[in-house]
Order: structure tokens, then sequence, then C-alpha cells
């Protein structure tokens, strides 16, 4: 009697998970979520064009009504200040609000769950959400910056009154207006890390960086001049002045920055502790 052999189906099984995920496949992952939202282009399309278009208007204005301009005024006018000054005051605006979005619409999507059940390894997550946003944000305001600059300074060439970057603090008051409005939309997502909540967050920080220093004015003066160099905003105050003596009562501009640089890092240091022992 013939012997029937039957063939055993050859079970074929994954290798076995060696090593922990990394840094790198995480930055990837986060990149490709900020590329895929069609709010994150609109969000710094947005910031770029109001930027450049607010700085265009003041100084094509100022360019226009230059030859009614009393003689002190045009003696204190600071061309540098005048056309990065829609990235300082709207920009930060702006950047604001994407550096919120970054962390909270995950949390208001639900979809944070499934980011840390694919990467459980939180802190990597959150460094890299804040890295990927830093690099993207710098990248955006540098280049509004620049183009800013340039396009302003070429708007009022009529007036021969322009600055160059070889001047003294002109280079500083770029680069530093991109830095602090960066810095802006990083204050921002720590502050959504702590709070989870695109709308509060947003709420936060624009009362923290506009609303209470409006609000110190109303203090008795030599009150706020002691309190005005602890204020964020004082940073990019300090960084964007290029004609004429430092603002009186601020630091120096470097030493002004990193006093917005020190509360950013201890807010975001808050952030990543909550990040990882709350549940998602």
């Amino acid at each position: 009697m013939a012997a029937t052999t039957l063939s055993q189906p050859l079970l074929t099984t994954l290798p076995p998970a060696s090593g922990r995920a990394g840094f790198r496949g995480t930055l990837a992952s986060e990149l490709t979520k900020i590329r895929s939202v069609r709010s994150t282009y609109w969000t710094l399309l947005v910031l770029l064009v109001v930027s450049v278009g607010i700085g265009a208007a003041i100084t094509a204005g100022t360019a226009a009504n230059w030859s009614h301009m009393a003689p002190s005024d045009q003696a204190t006018f600071d061309p540098t200040q005048a056309s990065v000054a829609g990235l300082f005051y709207l920009g930060q605006l702006v950047i604001v609000v994407f550096g919120a979005m970054t962390l909270t619409a995950e949390y208001s999507t639900g979809m944070i769950r499934t980011s840390l059940t694919a990467m459980p390894r939180r802190p990597v997550v959150y460094i890299s959400k804040a890295a990927v946003f830093t690099v993207v944000a710098l990248v955006v305001t540098f280049a509004a910056a620049f183009i800013s600059f340039f396009l302003g300074q070429a708007l009022l060439a009529s007036t021969h009154d322009t600055a160059t970057l070889s001047q003294p603090n002109v280079l500083r008051a770029v680069v530093g207006s991109a830095l602090y409005v960066t810095l802006c939309g990083l204050f921002a997502f720590a502050v959504g890390a702590i709070l989870r909540h695109t709308a509060g967050t947003i709420t936060t920080v624009i009362g923290l960086l506009f609303v209470i220093p409006i609000l110190a004015h109303v203090l008795p003066q030599s009150w706020y001049q002691d309190v005005e160099r602890w204020l964020p905003d004082a940073a990019g105050r300090a960084l964007s002045v290029t004609v004429g003596p430092p603002p009186p009562h601020l630091f120096s501009a470097w030493t002004q920055f990193g006093v917005f640089l020190i509360y950013t890092a201890v807010l975001l240091v808050i952030g990543a502790v909550l990040f990882r022992k709350r549940d998602a």
C-alpha cells in the first residue's frame, strides 16, 4: 500500500522586530503630515503675502509722501523697520495659528491616537513635530523677511533714505524679525501642547503676545519701565530698531530675544512632560 505524503504548507513569518522606532522615520512622517494638509500651504502663503504686501504698502506710501513729511520725521524714519513691519506685526499672528494647529489639530480630529499607536515613543513624536514646524517656519519667515526688505528698499529709492545689509544693525533686524516670528509660532506650539485645544491656544497666545503688552501701558510709568523688558513682545521691538537709540528700559537686542527664548523653552518642556504623561 503506497503511503500518501501530505505536503505541509510553508508558513511565512515576518522577521522578528529589532531595535527601536527611529527619530529619522518620525521626522519623515511628521513632514509628510504637515505637507499633506492643505491648510499648511494656505497659512504659509498668507504669511508670505501679508508680510511682503504690508511692508510694500508702508514703504510705497512713505515714498509717495516723503516730500510732505516733516524733517524730524524724515530724520527718525527707519527704512529697515518699515520694510519688515508686515512680518513683525501681522506675520506673527499668522504663525501663531500655524504653530497652534501643528499639534492641536490632531487632538481635535482624534488622529493623535493613531500617531501614538504608530510611534509609541512620545518624546520622539513631540520633538519631531516641534523640529519640523521650526524648520518650515524658518524657511518661510526668512524668505518673507529678505523679500520684504529688498522690495521695501527698492520702493524707497526715490527718498534716498534706504538701508543696506552692511549698515549697522540692519542684518540683525532682518534676521531677528524672522527668528522672532518663528519663535512666536514655537511659543504657540508649546501652549498647544499644554492646552490641547486650537481655539484656546490661539486665544491664550494672542493674549500673552498682544493684549498683555497693551494693558501694561495702563500701569504707572515707573512700573511699566520695570515690566516692559520682561514682556515677550519686547524681543521683536528691540531687534527691529536700526535708527536712533535702542528702545529705553529694554535689554540689548539679543538679550531681549533670550528672555523670550527662555519663556518658550520653559513652555516646551512643560508641554513635553504633559504630552508624555497624559492620555491621548
